[in-house]
C-alpha cells in the first residue's frame, strides 16, 4: 500500500537585519544581431530597496530602460518562485510565476524609467534557506520583452521573511536608505541642524517671574525649595565645555549641586 499525506516545513526568517535590509542593484546590456546586421544596444537598469519583504508589502522597483535597437521592446518584472526537493542524490526543481508587472512599449531610440513602481507580492510561502530536503526561494526577475529574439533579463534576490519591518528598521538601514537616495541622484545633508538656544525656550523674564511666585504652602518654604527655585530656569552647561581635570567636579566651582557633573 501507499499512502500520501501533505506536511509543511516552516522557517521564521526576520527581515531586520543589515544583509536583508540592504539594496540589491544589477545592470545589463544587449546587441541584437540578424545576419549582417547589427543594431544598436538595449540597456536595462533596475534596483530595489532592500532584499527582505513579506508577504502583503509592495517592492518598489527602480529602473531604467534604454532601446537603442531597431525594434520595438516592452519592460516587464515579475516575481518568482523556485522549489528545489532534494531526495536519495536527486534533486526536483519547479519555478512558477507569483506576480507581474508590465510596461509601456518603447520604439527606437526612446528611454523609460520606473521611479519606485509598485509590485506587491501575494499571500505566498515564507523562504525556506536552511532545510536539507526543500529549499524555496524567491526573485524579482526584471527582463525587457524583445520580439523575435532572446529577452534581456536579470534578477534580484529576493527572500520572504515573517517578521515584518520594525519601525526602528529605518534607523538600522540608514545605509541602504542613503545608497537609495544617492542612487537617486539626492544629496543628503552632511551636518544635521543645530538645536535651539537656550534664551529662545526661556526668556530673562519668565526665570526672574518664576522667582517672585508666592508660596502658598507652608510645608514648600525653606532654603532647599529656594535652592531649587533659583535654578530651575538656569541654562545647563554648553557642550564645548570641557573639564580639564577629570577629578575635580565642575559644577561645585560653578555653585551649582555637585551630583550634577560637567557635559
Amino acid at each position: 500500500m501507499k499512502v500520501k499525506k501533505e506536511f509543511t516545513v516552516f522557517e521564521h526568517i526576520d527581515i531586520n537585519t543589515p544583509l536583508l535590509l540592504s539594496p540589491q542593484a544589477s545592470t545589463k546590456e544587449k546587441t541584437l544581431c540578424c545576419w549582417f546586421c547589427t543594431s544598436g544596444p538595449i540597456s536595462l537598469s533596475a534596483k530595489i530597496d532592500r532584499k527582505g519583504y513579506t508577504p502583503g508589502e509592495s517592492i518598489q522597483i527602480f529602473a531604467e530602460i534604454e532601446n537603442c535597437s531597431s525594434r520595438m521592446v516592452v519592460p516587464k518584472a515579475a516575481i518568482y518562485q523556485t522549489q528545489t526537493f532534494y531526495a536519495k542524490g536527486k534533486m526536483k526543481e519547479v519555478k512558477q510565476l507569483v506576480a507581474n508587472l508590465r510596461g509601456e512599449s518603447l520604439s527606437s531610440g526612446k528611454t523609460e524609467t520606473w521611479n519606485g513602481k509598485m509590485l506587491k507580492i501575494p499571500p505566498v510561502s515564507p523562504s525556506i534557506l536552511d532545510c536539507t530536503i526543500i529549499r524555496v526561494e524567491y526573485s524579482v526577475m526584471m527582463y525587457v520583452d524583445i520580439p523575435g529574439a532572446i529577452n534581456l533579463s536579470l534578477n534580484l534576490p529576493l527572500v520572504i521573511g515573517t517578521i515584518p519591518l520594525h519601525p526602528f528598521g529605518s534607523r538600522t538601514s540608514s545605509v541602504s536608505s542613503q545608497c537609495s537616495m544617492t542612487w537617486l541622484g539626492m544629496a543628503l545633508p552632511e551636518r544635521p541642524e543645530a538645536p535651539p538656544s537656550y534664551t529662545d525656550i526661556v526668556t530673562e523674564e519668565q526665570r526672574r517671574s518664576s522667582l517672585e511666585v508666592p508660596m502658598s504652602r507652608d510645608e514648600f518654604d525653606g532654603p532647599l525649595f529656594a535652592y531649587v527655585q533659583e535654578f530651575r530656569f538656569q541654562p545647563p552647561p554648553v557642550y564645548s565645555e570641557i573639564d580639564p581635570n577629570p577629578d575635580q567636579v565642575r559644577g561645585v566651582e560653578e555653585g551649582r549641586p555637585s551630583s550634577c557633573p560637567s557635559r
